[in-house]
């Protein structure tokens, strides 16, 4: 199990009472204290150190006394910068360029930050890692329970809680209240927590006398009401519970980061709010309102129109609600995880370059020939849906990630084309793709296999993922809507995989369409049945027989659970992704795949070892890139580099299959020889498989699906669940 240990800063005359996973601490302006840390660090073996980087945390002239710390460390950096100044002084700017040319990774909590760090700072944006302020999950809830609690039962509450100081705008609620009154005479303002413990230090209470002397000039005795403490978690909790609408009027536009907007979002309350630069980023979807700074007439204005709509009220809620799904703490900790792997990853073997020419000698203006003799393009077996979708597939990946490419006028040319063949293989009055074509342009079917539709909803996801707003993202949407519906009748786990990987890409673009979510928890639970059922003490596996794109159901189930919060499922699919990995590992220890002549053997035998196939090195790597998400062990990434050295020659017959410099992939390994043919399935194998792991390389993963509750989340309970610190 991971070690972990937490390093506290004592301000000046600070003394607490740690919990034991407080391991070390250093006084604030104890420049020697740095060092010492280094050295707790050191010797206890760490892998990785997290700064959490605040102004007013550390001592020395704008905290440059971190500076000694982070230069000594012989281990990985992650730095989360938790302000990010536009306008720093010349103290500030040395102090986090310091922070940036020590750090592997930089985690910022918003978008702006980023784009700060970029253009006033000249950051590198590949450390850039943007990772939302967690929260907690809980439930939405309705707020009548907590009021009762809390003794506010017949009132309309809103809410300010947090550390209070003068930045924070409270006056300015306070101001609006006659306003809010005049439409809601029964509301309550509630503003909890304690004054900052630096604004107590240094002014005493003069901040909150002042708020307590505005509110008895205005009369609002009644109305007001300050809860002067730090709150614990049950507390914190049924208080965010009870409240009809959550207010930030915060005085500056350069807030970048607030704990307690995210907290009052995460819980689906309704939020007024100023326009400072989180607020701006988070709630322009429609998830709460932004008022003018200091324009108390504008903020009573919109508090009461929520206070007194109820439906508008209720809506704004569960927009936050579902928006902010993607922000709990398990999938925050994910993230880190992701930023924590790359920063101590170890350089690998260098990558090839990905060449297209052969990609592109096997495309004409219909698409992307089946079969090749050799490498000449064989237009006797004409086109297939499942070979198009891939090539979409592998297009709208390079667009997304910003392959560098010299072949990028070909990406977009061929993109749209292989884009129109998936139109045309639409069958309406069907509901189902074709499949096959022959070179003719004809249709060799009305209806193509379940796993050609299922693969082509991967790659209609894929597409509406690189482009939601645009012409042809819209196309993918609207094609895809129309073709999901028949996946729920399908038998074949191969297709429930494939329209899940797409499923993830959809629910992404489209977090409202909670049809599609729940069909994806359909799919997901389909599988894992299949994996339970069939499952023993030495057989992991979904069925009795080992077949063709085995890795699929494990990555499918690994990103339905990232997607959906669901730990079941990626246990599923990590146990399930283990087992397969063993049975691919030849006593030599290089990657052997599941020969083609065992497919049809419904046998827990040994499958036999030939013929081996490129789309399983492919799905193989994909999957091991999923499981890195969700899983810290470095050993996906070594099963990852195992599988493509298939690609180069680490097999059986120690031969190559790929030829580096046009990127023709040979058809599979016999026995005794390579199958010299080069056709679209082992091209596309071997091409997915070089951009999944250039993808490992540069940690630059797809966007992600967000974590979606379960149907249930969606109804109004009762009362919170557990709680949460602030």
């Amino acid at each position: 199990m991971a070690q972990t240990a937490i390093i506290a800063m004592c301000d000046q005359g600070g003394q607490y009472a740690y919990p034991p996973h407080v391991r070390w601490s250093i006084a604030q302006e104890d420049a020697g204290g740095y060092l010492a840390a280094v050295d707790f660090i050191h010797e206890q073996d760490f892998d990785v150190v997290s700064l959490q980087h605040e102004f007013g945390i550390y001592g020395g002239e704008a905290g440059d006394y971190v500076l000694g710390l982070i230069s000594a460390l012989r281990i990985p950096l992650v730095s989360t910068l938790h302000t990010v100044l536009d306008r720093p002084s010349d103290a500030q700017r040395r102090v986090i360029m310091a922070i940036l040319a020590a750090s592997m990774r930089v985690v910022v909590m918003a978008q702006k930050g980023r784009s700060i760090l970029i253009d006033v700072y000249g950051a590198d944006p590949k450390k850039i890692v943007v990772i939302p302020h967690g929260i907690p999950d809980m439930p939405l809830i309705i707020p009548q329970q907590a009021k009762e609690k809390l003794g506010f039962s017949g009132h309309r509450i809103v809410l300010t809680f947090g550390l209070i100081s003068p930045n924070k705008g409270i006056e300015a609620m306070i101001a609006a209240m006659p306003v809010v009154l005049a439409a809601a005479p029964d509301t309550v303002y509630v503003v909890m927590g304690a004054t900052h413990p630096t604004l107590l230090r240094e002014a005493g209470e003069a901040y909150r006398e002042s708020l307590i002397a505005l509110v008895h000039n205005l009369g609002l005795e009644r109305h007001v009401v300050f809860l002067n403490h730090f709150a614990d978690r049950p507390e914190l909790l049924q208080h965010i519970a009870m409240c009809d609408v959550y207010v930030t009027p915060y005085m500056v536009e350069t807030q970048m980061t607030s704990g307690t907007l995210a907290y009052a979002h995460g819980l689906g309350r309704p939020v007024v709010s100023t326009p400072y630069w989180h607020a701006l980023e988070l709630l322009t979807d429609g998830s709460g309102a932004l008022v003018p700074f200091g324009d108390a007439a504008s903020l009573g204005e919109v508090v009461a129109d929520l206070l007194t709509n109820e439906a508008s009220r209720l809506a704004m809620g569960r927009r936050a609600y579902v928006a902010s799904r993607a922000m709990t703490w398990r999938n925050t900790a994910l993230h880190y995880c992701e930023a924590f792997r790359a920063a101590c990853r170890k350089p690998s073997p260098e990558l090839p370059a990905m060449p297209l020419d052969h990609f592109a000698a096997l495309c004409d203006s219909t698409g992307l020939i089946q079969h090749a003799v050799h490498d000449i393009a064989d237009r006797s077996h004409g086109y297939c849906i499942d070979d198009n979708a891939r090539a979409l597939l592998l297009c709208c990946g390079m667009e997304m990630r910003g392959d560098p490419n010299r072949h990028n006028e070909f990406i977009k040319t061929a993109l749209p084309r292989f884009a129109s063949f998936i139109q045309h293989g639409w069958n309406p009055d069907q509901s189902r793709f074709r499949n096959f074509m022959g070179f003719d342009r004809r249709w060799l079917e009305d209806i193509g296999s379940e796993d050609s539709h299922g693969r082509t909803l991967w790659a209609l996801g894929a597409c509406l993922a690189q482009g939601r707003e645009t012409p042809r993202g819209q196309w993918a949407t609207a094609l895809f809507e129309k073709a999901l519906p028949p996946i729920k009748a399908f038998t074949s786990a191969r297709a429930w995989a494939f329209a899940l990987l797409g499923l993830s890409f959809y629910c992404s673009a489209r977090p409202n369409n909670h049809d599609a979510r729940r069909l994806q928890l359909t799919l997901g639970g389909r599988l894992q049945a299949r994996l339970l059922a069939c499952e023993s003490d030495d057989w992991v596996w979904f069925e009795d027989g080992l077949a063709y794109d085995n890795a699929r159901l494990c990555e499918a189930l690994i990103v339905t659970g990232r997607s959906c919060g669901s730990r079941d499922l990626i246990d599923a699919g990590l146990r399930s992704l283990r087992w397969l990995l063993e049975r691919q590992t030849a006593p030599e220890g290089h990657f052997r795949p599941v020969g083609t002549q065992g497919f049809l053997l419904a046998s827990r035998e040994t499958p036999p070892c030939f013929d081996q196939q490129p789309v399983e090195a492919c799905a193989t790597i994909a999957a091991c890139l999923a499981a890195s998400f969700v899983d810290p062990s470095p050993s996906w990434h070594v099963e990852a580099h195992k599988a493509f050295a298939w690609f180069t020659g680490a097999n059986d017959l120690g031969l190559p299959l790929v030829d580096i410099a046009t990127g023709s992939c040979r058809d599979g390994l016999h026995p005794d020889r390579v199958n010299e043919n080069r056709g679209a399935e082992s091209l596309l194998s071997y091409l997915l498989s070089l951009s999944d792991m250039q993808q490992f390389e540069r940690d630059l993963p797809w966007p992600t699906a967000i974590r979606l509750p379960d149907a249930s989340s969606f109804t109004l309970h009762g009362e919170a669940e557990a709680g949460f610190r602030r």
